[in-house]
C-alpha cells in the first residue's frame, strides 16, 4: 500500500473529493512528523507508537575497503507495533 491507496480508502469511507481525502492524509502525516520533530510520541490505539530515538556516534567499517568510518550521532524515528497489530499480522 502506498499513500495514494490510503487516500483512496479515506475517500471511500468519508466521501467528498479525493483532494479533501488527500488533505486529511497529508494532515495526519504532518501532525505525526511535527510531533516527532519536537521529540514527542504519537500513540495510535491498535496500531502502535511512533517515537524518536537518539543514536550515539559510532565507528563503522566500509565493507569494500575495511576502512574505519566515523558515523555522527543522530535522531531516528522508531515504531513499536501494538499488540493488536502484532496479533492481526500473526494470524
Amino acid at each position: 500500500m502506498n499513500k495514494q491507496a490510503l487516500v483512496d480508502m479515506v475517500h471511500e469511507k468519508l466521501g467528498g473529493t479525493k483532494v479533501q481525502a488527500e488533505g486529511i492524509v497529508d494532515g495526519i502525516i504532518e501532525a505525526i512528523t511535527t510531533t516527532l520533530k519536537k521529540g514527542g510520541e504519537v500513540s495510535i490505539a491498535g496500531l502502535g507508537i511512533f517515537s524518536v530515538k537518539d543514536r550515539a556516534a559510532r565507528t563503522a567499517r566500509n565493507p569494500k575497503t575495511g576502512e574505519a568510518v566515523k558515523v555522527a550521532a543522530t535522531r531516528v524515528p522508531k515504531f513499536r507495533a501494538a499488540k493488536a497489530l502484532k496479533d492481526a499480522v500473526a494470524k
